[in-house]
């Protein structure tokens, strides 16, 4: 068994994984791309009135595709289970999303449509995306905008009364709603609303404080195969582990940035409910594709403990730059004239200059810094800083408007760094923010694993292999809103009747590789925190799989995870006990996802020896610099099947991975020419 004449012997190609079946999605109807979801609705089966106050669903993540969800869900008469590790659904990390979100309106007369929004998105994620899931996002997306609008979302309005829109990165039209720099916020309000109304009604139950540990997969017996049937979770206050039983089980946990350790994730953000679903049997797709944001505040020392974004709007009226000769480097930004600076996005990208997509004005910041023309203090071995400047934008504008604007997000700029970038331009430097990975998903956002669903960012069907500013929250309430309820009715109407008890054998399985696990990391009594680990994982993968990867360092890279995996089981010290408020606890099983992810992500990453989007390998790029596809080869998605370590270990419970099996997924495109992408 080989690939590109790398196998070997052992039946593992690069000695680290073996290739599996072929998948495709066979849900997406046939026929124009305009018709599919229309069709599709119409084809999936209904569930009467009657029988949805019988079914009960569980999702676990209360964030906007969650909260949504669970609203809409409820709304309609099913029974909801609603989890979420906050002691609030409102504090769930869509509450941090600043700039936005998309819909194609064509307020501004200039161009949009949903086919555009539909090339952009495809373009963007550099031909990596399914066709048939963008189009259908971008089709939603203006109900979106009229289902927030009622429900009060407080979007930014013109002097007339009508809606204000703005342009984002990797789009020469303007689309994004907003509301100030808070358009996370106040979406996500909307969506606990709607939440907390059905919980009132008691079609949604709630359970705050509560991490799903485990996914229960039960077979029925007759014929149908194992389906996901509820979850394990740990109520975080008493420590006591729960039995939650359900029809089907719906992922809405976000992304797994914090891999890296310093993101602009919240610090509680994590993969375990998604790589416990992996575990059982859901492909993990992509997942070395990850967003680096371009603007962030920088790195100020070793003492950071996580990362702060600065939203990509910023880009629509601030023009970044930096010193043209390096000794001016550390010069007063204001001393320097207009022939001194170097705007550089401006200059190598003139049709979008400061609104080019976020993995490529992410690059060039690095570069810039790499000449040694950084800006700001100097961390490590370099200036880790590049100008964002207002000036000639409150000059147009006045100080005013761009308040109106962006006055949160320069208050918050200038409480972290004791600088006010009214007068002095700020810095920004790229951060891990948002991963275009996840698990697999069909067009139904089905897993692998039949009842088993995935929506917002914790699946991977949307983005490709680089996500457009403000289309987050535009996927994670496409899901929850008008996806999800239309396509996991069609599986509940057909899903087995069997009844399951807390005595089941697939029941008790579950719980009992959770209960040892919790045992185990509280029994191994070493001598290393669970944040040592978790900053050193970070450190490995953001220097070999983070702006730039290369076969050297990603091989590199796996032995220094296995390495550090193996002392981690062996060496971590967690405080306290299993059957109480123990947060030590929660972080160790975290990072222990995070350590196995994080090997996953590599190998993907050295399997796919192409640059796209936010995946720049140094050996695939143009003669100037861009990243490099090869089409011929790699026009697919990676979707890989977790394998236990050779030996076996007790689920749930020991370390390590076996060799990963990857089944391919071509991507076909018939609506969208396949060709190199060019912002300049």
């Amino acid at each position: 068994m080989t690939d590109n004449n790398t196998g070997s012997s052992t039946g593992l190609v690069e000695g680290l994984y073996s290739l599996g079946a072929p998948i495709e999605d066979h849900k997406a109807p046939a026929g124009p791309i305009d018709q599919k979801w229309t069709r599709r609705k119409f084809e999936a089966a209904l569930v009467n009135p009657t029988n949805r106050r019988r079914m009960s669903v569980i999702i676990v993540g209360t964030g906007l595709a969650g909260g949504a969800a669970a609203a809409t869900l409820g709304e309609a008469g099913y029974h909801v289970k609603s989890f979420c590790f906050q002691d609030s659904p409102r504090r769930a990390h869509s509450i941090a999303a600043q700039g936005g979100i998309n819909a194609a309106k064509n307020y501004k007369e200039d161009g949009d449509s949903v086919q555009r929004l539909f090339y952009d998105t495809v373009k963007g994620g550099d031909y990596r995306s399914r066709e048939t899931n963008v189009y259908r996002l971008a089709e939603v997306s203006a109900n979106i905008i009229d289902q927030c609008v009622a429900q009060g979302v407080p979007f930014a309005r013109e002097y007339g009364g009508l809606l204000d829109n703005r342009s984002f990165g990797g789009v020469q039209v303007s689309r994004t709603f907003y509301a100030r720099g808070q358009t996370g916020q106040q979406l996500l309000i909307g969506a606990y609303q709607a939440l907390e109304r059905q919980v009132a009604a008691g079609t949604v139950e709630a359970f705050t404080r509560h991490e799903m540990l485990e996914v229960i997969v039960d077979d029925a017996g007759d014929g149908s195969g194992p389906r996901a049937r509820g979850i394990i979770a740990r109520d975080l206050v008493t420590g006591e582990i729960e039995t939650h039983l359900a029809d089907a089980v719906v992922l809405a946990s976000g992304g797994y940035g914090n891999v890296f350790f310093l993101s602009t994730n919240a610090m509680g953000s994590n993969v375990t409910a998604s790589w416990r679903a992996h575990r059982k049997g859901a492909y993990m797709a992509n997942p070395c594709y990850t967003q680096i944001h371009p603007t962030c505040i920088p790195v100020s020392g070793e003492h950071q403990s996580k990362l702060t974004l600065m939203s990509e709007s910023l880009r629509n009226d601030g023009r970044i730059w930096v010193p043209k000769r390096r000794e001016d480097c550390d010069k007063d930004p204001r001393e320097l004239g207009e022939d001194d600076r170097d705007y550089y996005l401006e200059r190598i990208y003139p049709s979008f200059g400061n609104l080019v997509p976020r993995d490529i004005a992410s690059r060039q910041a690095k570069n810039v810094c790499d000449e040694g023309r950084g800006v700001g203090p100097v961390v490590g071995d370099f200036r880790r800083g590049v100008y964002l400047d207002f000036a000639d934008a409150i000059e147009r504008l006045g100080r005013h408007a761009v308040e109106e604007k962006y006055g949160n997000l320069f208050d918050m700029y200038a409480r972290i760094t004791g600088e006010n970038p009214y007068e002095t331009p700020m810095r920004i430097y790229p951060a891990v923010h948002y991963v275009m990975g996840g698990l697999w998903v069909d067009y139904d956002l089905e897993s692998s694993i039949p009842g088993l669903f995935v929506a917002g960012e914790a699946n991977y069907s949307d983005h490709g292999a680089n996500r457009l500013g403000a289309s987050a929250l535009m996927q994670g309430l496409a899901d929850g809103y008008f996806v999800l309820p239309n396509t996991i009715r069609d599986y509940l109407a057909k899903a087995p009747a069997n009844k399951l008890t807390e005595d089941s054998p697939s029941v008790v399985e579950a719980r009992t590789a959770v209960e040892e696990r919790t045992q185990r990391l509280l029994a191994i009594n070493g001598e290393r925190s669970v944040d040592s680990f978790h900053r050193e994982l970070g450190n490995i993968m953001w220097e070999y799989c983070g702006m730039e990867r290369s076969e050297e360092g990603l091989r590199k890279a796996i032995d220094l995870i296995r390495g550090l995996r193996e002392e981690f089981w062996r060496n971590v010290r967690v405080l306290g006990a299993g059957d109480t408020l123990n947060q030590s606890l929660e972080k160790a099983g975290r990072v222990a996802d995070f350590l196995e992810l994080g090997e996953l992500m590599c190998i993907d990453a050295l399997h796919r020896r192409e640059s796209c989007g936010g995946h720049f390998r140094a050996e695939s790029q143009t003669e100037d610099g861009e990243a490099l596809r090869h089409d011929d080869e790699f026009a697919y998605v990676a979707a890989w099947e977790f394998t236990p370590p050779e030996g076996g270990e007790q689920e749930g419970v020991g370390a390590g991975m076996g060799a990963p099996v990857l089944h391919k997924e071509d991507l076909v495109y018939e609506f969208i020419e396949l060709k190199q992408r060019s912002y300049k």
